[in-house]
Formats: C-alpha cells, structure tokens, sequence
C-alpha cells in the first residue's frame, strides 16, 4: 500500500495548486492528497502546473480572422487534437522554440485566466479513472482564479540561433508568482539528445544559452522535469506572431513516498503583437491538456484530443 503524504508536505504544496492554473499537469492531484486516506497520487487531479503561463494583458487582443495561419487558428476550436513529436527530428542538438526579434529583452508580464473549458466532458478531467468527483474539484479550483491578473517577470535573450525564453528564470518566476511566494528551490536545465550543452556548444552557441529542458526542484519533497517534445511557429506576419511547443512534465516526490511519478502533456499555444515601437506586446496564451496512454484510463476514448484548455489574456511591459 503506497504511503499517505505527510501534512507538512500538503500544507506547502495546497497554495501552489490552488494558485499555478497554469495547464492540467500538477494541481489537483497534490490537491486532494492532503487526504490521508488518499494515499496514492493520481495524475489528471494534478490539474494545471508549472511550466508555462507566458504574460497577459488588460485588453482582448483581435481574434484570428477566417485567413488566420494554422496555429493562431487553434484559439478558435474547442476540439484540438494533439500535434506530431518532432523531438529529435532536426538532429540539431540545439533545438528550440524561437520567438520573433521583438520578444528579445526584460518583461513586466500579466496574466489573467478568461476561459476553462472541458471539451470532453468532466470525466476526462477526473483523474486515471474518470472520477467525475475530482473533475469537478479541478473545475472549481480553475473557476476560482478566473479574471484575476497575475503579474509576474519573464525574460527572453538573443541567442545565435534566434530569440529562445530563459526558460529556467521564467519557470521560477512563474511558479512564484502564481503561488503568491517562493516556492521553487532551484531550477537547472538537463542534457537531452534535441538540446544539450555539448550540441549548442559546438554549434557556436555559449555556455549561458537555454535549453528546452528543465528540472524543478521544490522547498517542499517534490521535483519536475520537463521536456519539449513538439514545436513550431507560423511565418511571421509583420507585428504578429503565432507558435507552440508541447510539453511532457514529470511530477515527482523526493522524500520516501512511494507514489509513482505523474506524467503529463500540454500544448502551449502562443499568439502575440507587438503594439508601436516595440515596449508593449500583447496576445493570447492557450493551454490544451492532453492525456497519457500509460496513466487514463480515458486515454482511447479522447482519441489524442486535449481534454481541457485554458485561454489567458496577455500583455508584456518592457522592464525600465
């Protein structure tokens, strides 16, 4: 029988569930283990994690007309399925998603949830096995944090291969930010095959350069590592731009539970604008959950379609 959480262990990690909303990865899950009944951890309850929450704004920017490019035309559906993995595909060694020029530099960001939505049905956002009691915990919690702005740092820095988020600052940033305190330890990017230090090195990069992979490591017993498995960008269209990445994040516990990692994947959509000379950007973030064949036990009947997606406002304030 797996071991129950301890509460020192609850009682840290409830503010940042309740607070990240960021995709369905990390929330409820932590969520309703403060239990001790509930001794094992259950992946879709980990409801919306860290990861990626980008910027936000005041104002909604246009929607993507009839003619949108392919990507931004993904804010308009609500049955999205997932894209193909390209991880590895380039055999670059320093592969990334690459922001437009105008991205580069310091940002006062802000977020601010306007739309939770299970396309599916609840079930599909209950948990490994459907639990409609779970799914309608995780929509509760992500209701609560709706038009509240989140305001946070986010940074993104000129590489030799085009503009690339810090990721490893943002990450910190962002689960702060949105936990209302420190939360986060440490964050370090780790060597995979499609990005790596060796890779980027040789390619005439530097030792500073981000990498697409990153490994969190709480205050509290828990760690998470998160890859890019899937990205792309449309063409840039004057002062707009569109693009995504999927994510596969690995939640895990460091202390001596014996629950198993909880693995989870998100696709983050990106749309944004640069407004006048370049010191405001405004946009749209979307973030499409999707489930995992080895841990749904809905997982075939989704038939590869994101089973829940959250749409944020978004605004970027070049730092003075």
């Amino acid at each position: 029988m797996t071991k129950p959480m301890n509460r020192p262990f609850n009682y840290f990690f409830l503010p940042i569930i309740t607070v990240i909303l960021l995709r369905p990865q990390i929330a409820t899950a932590l969520n309703t283990i403060h239990s001790e009944n509930n001794a094992s951890l259950s992946r879709r309850q980990f409801g919306i994690t860290s990861s990626v929450i980008l910027q936000t704004l005041s104002s909604t920017p246009q929607r993507a007309s009839a003619g949108s490019s392919p990507i931004a035309s993904r804010f308009e559906s609500d049955i999205l399925t997932a894209p193909p993995i390209t991880a590895g595909t380039r055999y670059t060694g320093h592969e990334n998603l690459y922001f437009p020029s105008w991205v580069e530099g310091e940002w006062d960001a802000t977020q601010t949830l306007v739309s939770t939505k299970a396309p599916l049905g609840l079930a599909f956002v209950g948990g490994p096995q459907g639990s409609l009691e779970v799914a309608k915990a995780t929509m509760s919690e992500q209701e609560q944090r709706l038009n509240q702005p989140v305001r946070l740092k986010l940074k993104f820095v000129n590489t030799k291969f085009g503009v690339v988020e810090d990721r490893a600052f943002n990450l910190k940033s962002r689960l702060n930010s949105f936990a209302g305190r420190n939360v986060v330890a440490s964050v370090e990017y780790a060597d995979v095959r499609e990005s790596n230090r060796a890779a980027v090195l040789a390619a005439g990069g530097k030792e500073t350069d981000p990498l697409t992979t990153t490994l969190v490591y709480f205050k509290g017993p828990a760690a998470q590592k998160t890859f890019v498995i899937s990205h792309g960008q449309d063409p840039l269209d004057g002062d707009d731009w569109s693009g995504y990445e999927v994510d596969r994040s690995i939640f895990a516990l460091t202390n001596t539970n014996t629950a198993p990692p909880v693995t989870t994947d998100t696709e983050v959509l990106y749309e944004l604008r640069k407004i006048g000379d370049g010191d405001v950007v405004e946009g749209r973030l979307r973030l499409a959950g999707y489930l995992n064949p080895q841990a749904d036990k809905l997982y075939f009947d989704a038939r590869n379609r994101a089973v829940s997606l959250n749409d944020y406002t978004l605004t970027l304030k070049r730092s003075s």
